[in-house]
């Protein structure tokens, strides 16, 4: 027996093959349906334990020894995840202990590359490796010289700039846990800064979001961030004066 689907509906239906997002989902009454209904809390469950979830630190120092760079241990000023989330602030700023750090690694270096667990540490947890299998042999590959890896925790994207600038880094790439919503809360982004130091605002950055195997994969991540960072450097400068023109490349 066909089932009765609201002739609103209808024409949104094959759409659901192309988004997660919630489209089509029917109605009973007034209401939406109970298993979408209960669908919905559960993302958002999920939503809230990622905005509290940890950086797994052994995990991902071991994997990132895979990549014979020295990794380093940061942590913001923030003391707690509460104050985290009350304090952006501090959140962007290194603690002294961390500054020190960085003295000891202080040398020229073309690109810093930081991890970082921002508001979702699941999306840290999950897609760091895969993301960086990618993107480190192309940075290579390209002649880039690489600065230590910073694990950073309660760390926000304007914390790459304190982290770059100690480490005398010409760029900052900053991977974050990006803030989770209904359909995704495991959401990598990365934040490449040129010529980092304290004091940035947002404009100076450029942004690559929505990183993970149902969003943005890691390969076509890797080759839109080598090709930002490429032009960063041949032009010198980010953020709202460097546009990504890359699509428009492939289809010339």
């Amino acid at each position: 027996m066909k089932r009765n689907i609201p002739h609103e509906i209808e024409p949104l239906k094959a759409l659901q093959e192309f988004t997660s997002a919630r489209i089509a989902i029917g109605r009973v009454g007034t209401s939406i349906p109970l298993k979408q209904s209960l669908e919905f809390k559960l993302a958002h469950a999920h939503a809230r334990d990622a905005v509290y979830s940890e950086l797994d630190l052994n995990k991902l120092t071991t994997l990132l020894k895979h990549f014979e760079l020295p990794i380093l241990h940061l942590h913001s000023q923030v003391t707690d995840r509460r104050q985290y989330l009350q304090r952006p602030d501090l959140g962007r700023k290194l603690n002294h202990a961390s500054i020190i750090q960085l003295q000891d690694y202080r040398a020229d270096s073309d690109v810093a590359i930081m991890v970082v667990d921002g508001l979702s540490a699941t999306a840290v947890n999950e897609n760091t490796k895969g993301l960086l299998d990618a993107l480190i042999p192309l940075l290579i590959n390209g002649g880039f010289k690489l600065a230590p890896i910073s694990l950073v925790e309660q760390g926000r994207v304007a914390i790459g700039d304190d982290i770059g600038h100690g480490l005398n880094a010409r760029l900052s790439l900053i991977l974050i846990g990006e803030r989770p919503g209904l359909s995704a809360a495991d959401s990598l982004g990365a934040y490449l800064t040129y010529n980092p130091k304290p004091g940035l605002t947002d404009e100076s950055r450029n942004c690559v979001s929505n990183i993970r195997p149902k969003g943005l994969t890691y390969k076509k991540a890797a080759k839109k961030i080598f090709y930002l960072i490429s032009e960063a450097f041949r032009r010198q400068l980010s953020g709202v004066e460097l546009k990504d023109n890359a699509g428009l490349i492939e289809q010339s």
